[in-house]
């Protein structure tokens, strides 16, 4: 007997989705940092053991989208609604149950088995935690609720236990040592991202985008060369720094993130281009991978 499916993670920005995908998988496949939006796509990490293969998905916070980029973040989110084998909605202590009340309400009409995955349990008291379970129970009956701690690994192995119980029987839908769906080239923008996420203040990490314009990939040896896209002049000036420090750091500690992943060595070269208004341009937002359909 062997059980597959797509087990789908959502939520609220900063609950921690795709800390606990990375523990889940076992490897590095989402970006996680500290800042809210962090996810922009749907990103797949696959495990597989001899009689079960369990294909998760990270996917962005859920928010009210402001300008085109949000409303494909968002198309992501509920696509993950339309297909789950299993469906993870990741919550914490701190987050209003009803702040984005239009998703929980689709969340509630699904018919597939739900797992609340209340994260960040240390971040309130027993009491307080059994109240928030019995909140739970009432916006989703049908749900099984589980206080978990991704960052302490509390009853993260009890998680994949059940998920493995929940699944369908069924043959795999992918080479059992595919690890995700995504290309290299993908990763390669992602972890530029994540470091222009955590060098960089205020909005300038959400004006941004990194294209990838070429990967020659050689025995020894990756060569790369990336373009960072913003929106106006003044991000770009910000991003290249004084006498260019900014970027070269940036380049610098993307690289040696590159080295670990691919575990080759790498040749990196960034440039920084202006592109107004990419985030609302449809045509960009498709070439950049964020087609949820």
């Amino acid at each position: 007997m062997h059980k597959s499916g797509f087990v789908n993670l959502v939520g609220n920005p900063n609950v921690g989705k795709s800390t606990l995908m990375n523990l889940f998988v076992g490897e590095r496949i989402s970006i996680a940092t500290f800042k809210a939006q962090t996810t922009r796509h749907r990103i797949m990490g696959i495990i597989n053991d001899e009689d079960a293969q369990i294909v998760f998905s990270d996917t962005p916070g859920v928010l009210k989208p402001n300008y085109k980029l949000q409303e494909s973040m968002l198309a992501f989110s509920e696509s993950a609604l339309e297909d789950a084998d299993v469906l993870l909605y990741v919550t914490d202590p701190i987050e209003k149950i009803d702040k984005n009340n239009d998703f929980l309400q689709k969340v509630t009409r699904i018919k597939s088995p739900i797992l609340v995955l209340i994260n960040k349990i240390d971040l309130t008291d027993q009491a307080k935690l059994t109240e928030l379970v019995e909140e739970w129970h009432n916006v989703l009956p049908q749900a099984e609720i589980i206080p978990i701690s991704a960052t302490a690994r509390f009853n993260v192995d009890t998680v994949l236990r059940r998920i493995k119980e929940l699944l369908p029987e069924c043959p795999p839908y992918f080479d059992k040592d595919q690890l995700t769906d995504k290309p290299a080239r993908f990763f390669v923008s992602e972890i530029i991202r994540e470091k222009i996420l955590l060098y960089y203040d205020k909005e300038i990490p959400y004006s941004v985008e990194v294209g990838i314009e070429s990967f020659k990939e050689d025995t020894k040896i990756i060569r790369i060369n990336a373009v960072i896209y913003v929106e106006r002049d003044s991000q770009k000036g910000i991003i290249i720094g004084h006498q260019g420090k900014a970027l070269k750091k940036v380049a610098t500690e993307a690289r040696k993130s590159l080295e670990k992943f691919f575990g080759k060595q790498i040749y990196l070269e960034t440039y920084v281009k202006v592109d107004k208004d990419w985030r609302n341009s449809e045509n960009k937002l498709n070439s950049f991978g964020y087609n949820p359909r």
